[in-house]
């Protein structure tokens, strides 16, 4: 710290004064940057938790809303259309990708051209058809937990860095302070403590980025793991009536 930043705080009388943004100029210029980028670590971070409030919110009405749907339905081809009305829904995505498979599967029986071959077509789907079907439910239901748990590593980030990045900060500071002390020769509180007061704005700082950060991000994961069980259970329900309907034929 220059001497100049420390008389600014400082009264006549040797009494500290200014408010936090007074302090924040008046730091270093080292100690002003770990500022800016935990500011920008902070701004990011509050995006994303309200980004990903707005789209877990979505997603669960639109789940609810696609059950109800699916529920009513007698037949998973009247289902169709009306997945596809729900974007945000991650069920009806998976529905999507399993009755997709089943398409294919009962396209190929369909191309045969004898009834023989139909038969033999029928015995091979139902060895492996159900299988295909399987992986094509379990291939939607990761991608699908990856989609809501993008941008979440950021708030990991955040919560697990910019405690340090404040502390080092705040270090940087002190170290600024007490060289400033050595120079003038005189080491009262009066001297010591605008100089360490403005260095703790950091550890603050990263303290204030840090907590939120980890908060939602528990948060969110909880609510994401409620989200993948709903998602692994339908899929485990669809595929069973997917194998019901192929020993029933």
């Amino acid at each position: 710290m220059n001497n100049s930043s420390t008389i600014a705080t400082m009264d006549m009388g040797g009494h500290f004064q200014g408010s936090i943004l007074d302090m924040v100029l008046s730091a270093g210029i080292i100690v002003q940057f770990v500022l800016l980028l935990l500011l920008l670590f902070s701004v990011v971070s509050w995006a994303i938790i309200f980004m990903k409030y707005r789209v877990i919110k979505k997603v669960q009405s639109e789940n609810d809303t696609f059950l109800d749907a699916y529920m009513k339905s007698n037949k998973l081809s009247d289902v169709l259309p009306e997945s596809r009305k729900y974007k945000f829904s991650t069920i009806a995505e998976v529905f999507q990708s399993g009755y997709q498979e089943l398409v294919k599967i009962t396209k190929t029986i369909g191309a045969s051209s004898t009834r023989e071959t139909k038969e033999q077509a029928l015995l091979s789907m139902e060895m492996r058809g159900i299988d295909n079907v399987e992986r094509a439910l379990n291939r939607a239901c990761s991608a699908e937990a990856t989609k809501l748990e993008s941008a979440l590593g950021f708030l990991a980030t955040t919560g697990s860095a910019s405690p340090f990045i404040g502390l080092f900060g705040t270090v940087w500071g002190i170290m600024e302070t007490f060289k400033s002390i050595g120079a003038r020769g005189s080491a009262t509180l009066a001297v010591v403590a605008p100089g360490i007061s403005e260095a703790l704005i950091a550890t603050a700082a990263g303290l204030a980025a840090a907590i939120p950060a980890v908060i939602f991000y528990n948060y969110y994961m909880n609510r994401i793991k409620v989200l993948n069980q709903d998602m692994d259970n339908f899929a485990s329900e669809l595929l069973n009536i997917i194998e019901r309907y192929y020993v029933q034929r």
